[in-house]
């Protein structure tokens, strides 16, 4: 075989390589962006009819924002007199169910604690869009503050539901913040997970979480493990760049994303914010 023809089966593997990468990069982009709010969202739906069970006390209510949309609220209540709310905006899978264990950790302390479904999870209708999870956010604030002084008012974010809370403590008044396994933004969080691809462009979501920090004027308490495999606890310390001085970011050495309540550090200084 001549160097000639040597040359041109080469520049052929060459092309046929270069094609099937490319055709490969485009086609787990076109995946990426259209299912990406399957690949980033995890909600269990449940019957209209469907019965909670929990063993403390509860109320469940349905808010009708407008003739479409539905929001499922599950409000948990201490045994004594409440004397605030905790807003607690949870994660990105299944429903209420899934976090109603961890109403005890505020109604030990006197502390109502409502927890809602967004739009697609659970019993809530709707689409699940940023500015339907905002607005869903701000309604159940209004309602909460009809009941409750804003400085009896603690807003709540875990995980997805971070975004959420930073958002709405940015526009409202309440006693404190709190974020467990926050995120910086959902855009930079899938740049992690895609690094290859231009997520600012293609990200769906935004939920700039340190965009929304530093607007927020009350104390501030971020809680995450350095072990997550979810949200990089690299990827949350850029909060900490940003936080005011009185606040304070946590790191709970050896606690992946959903441990967290096993940890002493954790459970102290979160009861340390409660029984202020």
């Amino acid at each position: 075989m001549n160097k000639y023809n040597a040359d041109k089966i080469i520049k052929r593997k060459i092309f046929r390589i270069t094609k099937i990468a490319s055709i490969a990069y485009f086609t787990g982009g076109i995946v990426l962006y259209y299912l990406q709010k399957k690949l980033m969202l995890h909600p269990k739906r449940l019957p209209p009819n469907y019965k909670f069970e929990f063993d403390f006390l509860f109320r469940e209510i349905n808010i009708s924002f407008n003739k479409k949309d539905n929001t499922n609220l599950v409000q948990f209540f201490p045994k004594q007199v409440s004397k605030g709310v905790v807003l607690y905006f949870h994660g990105n899978r299944d429903n209420i169910n899934r976090y109603a264990k961890y109403a005890v950790n505020f109604t030990r302390h006197g502390y109502e604690v409502w927890i809602h479904d967004y739009p697609e999870y659970g019993k809530s209708t709707g689409k699940f869009t940023e500015a339907n999870v905002y607005r869903q956010a701000a309604e159940i604030y209004k309602l909460a503050n009809v009941k409750f002084e804003s400085n009896n008012i603690i807003v709540y974010g875990k995980s997805l539901g971070s975004g959420i809370a930073s958002w709405l403590a940015s526009k409202i008044e309440c006693r404190h913040v709190i974020l467990e396994t926050p995120y910086y933004s959902m855009s930079g969080l899938l740049a992690r997970y895609a690094p290859m691809y231009p997520s600012s462009v293609m990200s769906h979501f935004r939920f700039p979480t340190g965009k929304h920090i530093t607007q927020v004027k009350v104390p501030v308490t971020i809680f995450h493990g350095n072990k997550d495999g979810v949200i990089p606890h690299w990827h949350a310390l850029k909060l900490k760049k940003v936080l005011k001085e009185e606040d304070e970011f946590i790191t709970i050495e050896g606690a992946a994303h959903n441990n967290l309540n096993d940890f002493a550090l954790f459970y102290n200084k979160l009861n340390e914010i409660l029984i202020k």
